[in-house]
């Protein structure tokens, strides 16, 4: 009896320091996404933000170039177009190696912007995949609860 309750609890406390382990790892991978975010987008630093990438960056908007190039275009025509846009994050939640974030992004100080879903796939704390939904603040709603 003292056996099976010794490797129950054995196994339970295996289990336990595991789970702390996968905690603290999507805790880190939030850590890099908002870094990352603040780099690339508020900053619009391509050099700052390219160190949070893996060797590989694949890209699933279908509007966007793929690879870590596009996301450097991207964040030129960020830097020209809209010098003043912003993205502020609302929310940050990780599963495992995905991290997904909820911004209003504003493009033009002074309008609503939009609100964007950015899914980010990590791999040896890095970003290496991302995938996106935009979704322009419209004047009115048909309710008062807001998008964020």
């Amino acid at each position: 009896m003292k056996k099976v309750l010794l490797s129950s609890l054995s196994v339970s406390l295996m289990l336990y320091a595991v789970s702390g382990l996968a905690g603290s790892s999507q805790e880190t991978n939030k850590q890099i996404v908002a870094q990352f975010y603040q780099k690339a987008l508020n900053e619009k630093n391509f050099a700052a933000a390219e160190s949070y990438l893996g060797a590989k960056y694949i890209q699933h908007n279908p509007l966007a170039q793929d690879g870590k190039d596009g996301l450097k275009n991207y964040i030129a025509y960020l830097k020209k177009t809209y010098p003043q846009s912003h993205s502020e994050v609302k929310r940050i939640m990780a599963d495992g190696d995905y991290v997904v974030v909820h911004v209003n992004s504003v493009l033009e100080q002074g309008t609503k912007g939009r609100a964007i879903i950015d899914i980010f796939r990590l791999e040896n704390n890095k970003i290496c995949e991302h995938w996106d939904v935009i979704q322009p603040i419209p004047a009115e709603a048909a309710n008062t609860n807001g998008m964020f």
